[in-house]
């Protein structure tokens, strides 16, 4: 069974056809939202689904938006067990807003400390940041998506038994083909990003977590098979701090 850990279904110019697509070839796909509102309008199309669960999001690049979106944040927050995408980010593109993220990542930590959620976190450039918030408010279970940062942080995420997820852009690049290399295969959990991502020039779905799982078996020698029923171990293991 395929699981796609990190997708934004919503975002997609058919999210219907997604979410059918799931359903039908039984892909577990937890769909992430880049702000509450847009958890909102997309949630109910996701109640009566087997396989698709939605998460409630509130995207660092979108700090202009955050004052008027975290009151449904905290009005939408019991309503799931996912929350994403959040995070930081420190890059160019979003270092010019690092207070505002920082009081936005807060304000949602804050909102979750103590309930059984699992997240998902955007964490480019900000990765020793993000670990460092996650320990203070004590969240306990945390998937790094799609992480790019340096091998010493990454030890110290390992360190705090967080996961990571990773995808087709991951396994097509020399960094992230390193940093899957070090990553403990018991904290190791499938993803695409899509529709952010592309693969053979096209835009990814969920069901290309079946490359990332070849890759993986490649690296270490195990069939894909084996990789798979890993990966669909450890999303059970996360699944059992929810409950």
């Amino acid at each position: 069974m395929y699981i796609d850990t990190h997708c934004h279904i919503d975002m997609f110019k058919n999210p219907k056809q997604v979410l059918k697509a799931c359903e039908s070839n039984c892909i577990i796909t937890i769909g992430m939202t880049n702000l509450p509102s847009h958890f909102e309008i997309g949630l109910s199309h996701v109640q009566n689904c087997k396989y698709v669960r939605f998460a409630l999001g509130l995207h660092p690049l979108l700090t202009e938006r955050h004052k008027g979106e975290r009151i449904k944040f905290k009005r939408n927050v019991d309503k799931t067990s996912y929350i994403g995408e959040v995070g930081l980010d420190f890059s160019k593109e979003g270092i010019s807003t690092k207070e505002e993220q920082i009081e936005s990542f807060e304000y949602v930590l804050n909102a979750i400390k103590g309930k059984k959620k699992i997240v998902s976190l955007h964490s480019r450039r900000a990765e020793n940041e993000v670990l460092s918030y996650l320990i203070k408010y004590d969240i306990k279970t945390a998937i790094f998506h799609w992480y790019t940062g340096t091998l010493t942080s990454l030890k110290k995420i390992i360190d705090n038994g967080y996961y990571f997820s990773v995808n087709t852009s991951m396994i097509n690049s020399q960094s992230g083909q390193k940093i899957i290399s070090k990553i403990p295969l018991n904290l190791l959990l499938t993803e695409t990003d899509a529709p952010y991502t592309t693969l053979f020039n096209r835009t990814t779905k969920p069901e290309d977590v079946k490359y990332v799982i070849t890759y993986i078996s490649q690296v270490y020698n195990k069939t894909e098979k084996e990789i798979e029923n890993i990966i669909y171990n450890n999303f059970q293991t996360i699944i059992k701090t929810i409950r």
